[in-house]
């Protein structure tokens, strides 16, 4: 073979691995492959839920307020169990708050199983089961984004964080695709029980982890924990910079509330159409995930933030102007593809800025954040259009999004400047 087909191959060799999607965590952590897999599994049954539980809800009322107040029912122990996680996380060994999390939510999971054999189930009972499922989660949540620094390199940080990326994008539109047959041919009951199974299955493979206990001496759990979490981040602007990127990028840009109105008046569609556009940020964040090979390979990560959401906060502005369906779901997907690469870039940022006794509560803020930034922004979406219309909502929101960033991140010169370097520096300050 010559030296110019080696030269060739080597390039195309090359070109793949910026491409296509690093899987160095996998290969190397058995640990974050265990982590990982546990997730795949668990994640595919818990979106099934999400969309058996609403539909559950308005075969038994009717009431589309009812299936609203199902979602709220779970919003507020989300957000206190999600500060409290952190602070719990990281005083046990994270191992077994995962499979203790788990097995706590394959019981609930297992309740909305028998109530579904129910001929008329109480709707009190539902929300209530619902409801606990929500705080479990927030529990289990930090713990499993807080473990998985101490799993792999930290070069290879970003790859993992792509790779947990994956598992949310496919869980999301696989998932609901799965539950809606299963329901419809198996009933309400079997999809329930299949969550189960995949809790079970995941408790697992979390089993056969190594313990994961603290490795410094932290506060118990509680307000005076959450509160060291808070004040520590103060001293943080490079991670409080993502935190007020991600609000940004979630409260004047996000779409989903005004997808109906969009779609039924300026595109001329119907159901099918309000499907589409919900769909496409999540096919454009998955394309974005699978093609992440490059991301390991970027060392600005901190201006890698400001740039992908001025990108979503522009497709957005777009997707607010577009009448042609095509060219919409193309800028939803642009937007979902830029909001995937600031997730993976936010969260090497925050993992690597943190010492390990104080991740799960830095994690669970972010969890905070990324849960309660999409409900205000549907908020705005929806009074801004109510006052003037849905496309003026959609443009000027992107564009203040992108504007505002842009002068973030001009201001919050920590994160415009964060690199792997200053991740060092902080490691050999926090003697971790």
């Amino acid at each position: 073979m010559t030296t110019t087909d080696n030269q060739g191959r080597a390039q195309r060799r090359s070109l793949r691995q910026r491409l296509v999607i690093d899987v160095t965590p996998l290969r190397e952590s058995p640990d974050f492959r265990r982590l990982w897999t546990g997730h795949a599994v668990a994640i595919l049954g818990t979106q099934m839920t999400r969309v058996a539980v609403p539909y559950q809800v308005y075969v038994l009322t009717g009431s589309t307020l009812m299936v609203g107040l199902a979602s709220l029912a779970q919003l507020i122990p989300l957000m206190v169990c999600s500060l409290l996680g952190g602070s719990v996380a990281d005083a046990v060994d994270r191992r077994r708050l995962l499979v203790a999390t788990e097995s706590m939510l394959a019981v609930v999971v297992g309740g909305l199983a028998l109530l579904a054999l129910l001929d008329r189930p109480p709707i009190w009972a539902i929300f209530v089961l619902v409801a606990v499922s929500a705080g479990l989660s927030a529990l289990e949540s930090p713990a499993r984004s807080a473990a998985v620094a101490g799993l792999v390199r930290r070069e290879v940080l970003p790859s993992a964080f792509a790779l947990n990326q994956t598992l949310t994008q496919v869980g999301a539109i696989v998932g609901p695709a799965v539950a809606g047959v299963i329901i419809a041919g198996l009933g309400l009951s079997s999809t329930y029980a299949l969550n189960v199974v995949t809790f079970l299955v995941s408790i697992a493979v979390l089993s056969r982890m190594r313990p994961m206990p603290p490795a410094h001496a932290v506060t118990k759990p509680g307000i005076r924990s959450v509160v060291e979490g808070l004040t520590y981040l103060r001293s943080k602007p490079a991670v409080l910079g993502c935190f007020l990127a991600d609000l940004n990028a979630m409260f004047f840009g996000m779409p989903r509330a005004l997808f109906p109105a969009i779609a039924l008046g300026q595109l001329g569609g119907d159901a099918v159409t309000v499907g589409l556009l919900h769909a496409a940020p999540g096919a454009g964040a998955l394309i974005g995930a699978l093609t992440s090979g490059w991301v390991v390979a970027v060392t600005r990560q901190g201006r890698a933030v400001i740039v992908s959401i001025v990108v979503w906060g522009l497709a957005i502005a777009g997707f607010g102007l577009s009448h042609w369906l095509p060219l919409t779901l193309a800028l939803l997907m642009v937007a979902g593809a830029a909001d995937v690469v600031s997730a993976v870039f936010r969260q090497t940022v925050l993992q690597l800025s943190v010492p390990d006794h104080l991740r799960g509560r830095l994690s669970s803020v972010h969890i905070g954040v990324v849960t309660g930034g999409p409900l205000l922004g549907d908020a705005r979406a929806g009074a801004t259009a109510s006052l003037t219309s849905p496309a003026f909502a959609m443009v000027s929101g992107g564009l203040a999004c992108a504007v505002i960033m842009a002068f973030l991140g001009w201001r919050l010169t920590a994160l415009r400047r964060w690199t792997l370097a200053d991740a060092e520096i902080d490691r050999r300050e926090n003697g971790s």
